[in-house]
């Protein structure tokens, strides 16, 4: 899986490595193939003698990432920066790099160096800003993403030369950053095998069991899809239609996902097996889906259409499980040209046509870049909205439509009120109900594919708090997090006290032994429970900027979402609560029944 070693002359042979590289891949022109060169010739005069801790030569990681952009065919402007990304440790100035290479390369190399120098830690907000520093470069320039994706991969590639913790710290980074970017951009071959290879660090047991079943059942797999693929060639040539099908083991990552999923070991995992026909055109693939349901029995729910509805990546494919022989066996169906951008993606549109004219197709127009450019002065202010940029950039997609057929994309686990607001935002505004293909669903419960939503409002609604809560995508968060702050006095204050509270460290006290003669203190009690105007069985909840507990002095309020809201009596945003008196309750604590 591994692909460390992808070059036949000796590692130490710097000359060697660049000539077999220039022959490897011809689409360079003269003028290019002398750039590069220029470029590698920089690169060892300042790091010919230096070596890893690993004992290579320094210079062969940037030749590698080179490799794999050259595989993709980047143009010769992302292929020097790749050799020259690490010279900026060695007082190589942009300036020098502006004059030798060109300005193109001395901005891809300025905010490549940038991300790659970035602290990025996913797990909390402190570094939030990192990672919107690391997705908003690429609205200037994807090639930028193009060379960092590269370099993550060679490295994780390489991974066994790193310390253990290293090892995990990057395998995290992989699976929450770099395989679901490289899917948003469509580039499924760098996603599967960043996936795989972080997967093997992540989860060690599991990849070695699945290994060992996918090594185990390898004969047996290879009989039963020749015999399927052996069908479709008879039905397709029937037809008159040219098809080319490869047959493979799913990668490991989406087997550990069934698994997971499903809460079964690896064994019990049938589904493993896939098949993918390429053909001339969309008519021949829809054609081919009905020669392949004529064959096998479809199984309900897995026929997804990328076709008539691309995935936001430009990905376009239509997707079927038969059962084929007592198995479940996915197939995927699309055109060469498709399968050309399901492989590539955003990289292949830096393909050349012929020696130095490229074919620069608008990438900005993948979904992920509008997103990226509408959301790139929105601070990122909060725990919460931080999450909701990275889950909806970086994380799953549902499809859903309109009563009239539209259809709008939004992170998995969206609610009806995201629905609302992706349509408009007055109607997010006044949402009180939904349906979703005819029957009312609650607003908490997250919408599934390709559901018909329809939307209830009232002019009298208003956003909440509750709602914000809810909301998956980020307009519905900044949306509800305005209208709060504008029409409720007392939301930020109640915001600033949970932050206060969150920040405020308590030391533990080590317990006192209690001197001979002497009382202990009294034991704190047991939290109580509340009674509503005596009555334990009234819904209530315990407000959070103050925490009251026993026996403070409490006082309650009729809320509209939560029930009854509990206080300290002496809690300044209780005192401060508009017309509190008109829909004030009283609560009392509990007593707890007496030992007997």
């Amino acid at each position: 899986m591994s692909q460390e070693k992808i070059f036949t002359s000796d590692e130490n042979d710097s000359e060697g490595l660049l000539k077999e590289f220039l022959q490897k891949y011809e689409y360079f022109s003269e003028e290019d193939k002398t750039r590069i060169s220029q470029a590698w010739s920089l690169l060892l005069l300042k790091t010919k003698d230096l070596v890893r801790s690993c004992g290579k030569p320094y210079y062969l990681h940037p030749l590698r990432v080179a490799d794999i952009l050259a595989v993709n065919k980047l143009d010769a402007d992302t292929i020097i920066s790749a050799i020259l990304h690490p010279v900026h440790s060695f007082d190589v100035s942009i300036e020098t790099i502006s004059e030798q290479f060109g300005e193109s390369v001395a901005k891809i190399l300025v905010v490549t160096n940038k991300i790659l120098t970035l602290p990025i830690n996913t797990k909390n907000l402190h570094q939030a800003d990192a990672l919107r520093k690391m997705l908003f470069a690429m609205c200037d320039d994807a090639r930028v993403i193009l060379l960092t994706l590269a370099d993550r991969l060679d490295r994780i590639r390489n991974i066994k030369n790193l310390e253990k913790e290293q090892q995990r710290v990057l395998a995290e980074a992989v699976i929450e950053i770099w395989a679901p970017l490289a899917d948003r951009l469509g580039m499924q071959s760098e996603k599967n095998e960043f996936e795989d290879l972080s997967l093997k660090y992540i989860n060690p047991e599991a990849f070695l069991q699945i290994k060992a079943i996918v090594a185990q059942k390898k004969d047996e797999r290879a009989n039963y899809l020749e015999k399927a693929v052996n069908s479709i060639y008879r039905s397709a040539e029937k037809m008159g239609i040219q098809v080319t099908i490869s047959s493979r083991a799913k990668h490991f990552y989406s087997i550990y996902q069934k698994m997971k999923k499903r809460n079964k070991e690896a064994s019990e995992i049938f589904d493993m097996l896939a098949l993918r026909i390429l053909c001339s055109n969309p008519t021949e693939c829809y054609t081919l889906i009905g020669i392949v349901h004529g064959l096998w029995k479809p199984l309900d729910g897995r026929f997804k259409d990328y076709i008539a509805m691309p995935k936001s990546n430009g990905y376009q494919s239509l997707h079927t499980t038969v059962m084929c022989e007592g198995k479940p066996l996915e197939i995927q169906i699309r055109t060469y040209e498709m399968h050309n951008m399901a492989e590539h993606g955003i990289a292949s549109h830096w393909l050349y046509k012929k020696g130095t004219n490229k074919d620069l197709v608008e990438a900005e127009k993948l979904e992920i870049f509008n997103k990226l450019q509408q959301l790139k002065e929105n601070s990122l202010a909060d725990e919460a909205t931080f999450q909701n940029l990275k889950n909806e950039l970086l994380g799953d997609e549902i499809y859903v439509f309109t009563p009239k057929g539209d259809v709008r994309k939004l992170p998995a686990g969206s609610t009806a009120i995201d629905f609302a607001y992706a349509i408009h935002s007055a109607i997010g505004e006044k949402i009180i109900a939904a349906k979703a293909d005819g029957k009312i669903i609650p607003l908490t419960k997250p919408l599934n594919n390709t559901q018909i939503i329809e939307v209830i409002t009232n002019p009298q609604a208003h956003p909440t708090e509750a709602q914000l809560k809810l909301v998956k995508t980020t307009k519905a968060h900044q949306k509800i997090h305005s209208w709060l702050m504008s029409n409720d006095p007392t939301f930020s204050e109640r915001l600033s006290a949970l932050k206060t509270e969150e920040t405020e460290i308590i030391v533990p006290q080590k317990k006192k032994r209690s001197k001979k003669g002497e009382h202990a203190p009294a034991e704190i009690s047991a939290p109580r429970n509340v009674l509503v105007q005596g009555d334990k069985r009234v819904l209530y909840n315990l407000a959070q900027c103050c925490n009251p507990k026993y026996p403070d002095l409490i006082a309650g309020y009729v809320t509209r979402l939560k029930g009854v809201t509990v206080h300290r009596v002496d809690c300044l945003i209780y005192q401060r609560i508009p017309n509190k008196e008109s829909r004030s309750v009283e609560v009392s604590w509990d007593n707890p029944p007496e030992k007997k």
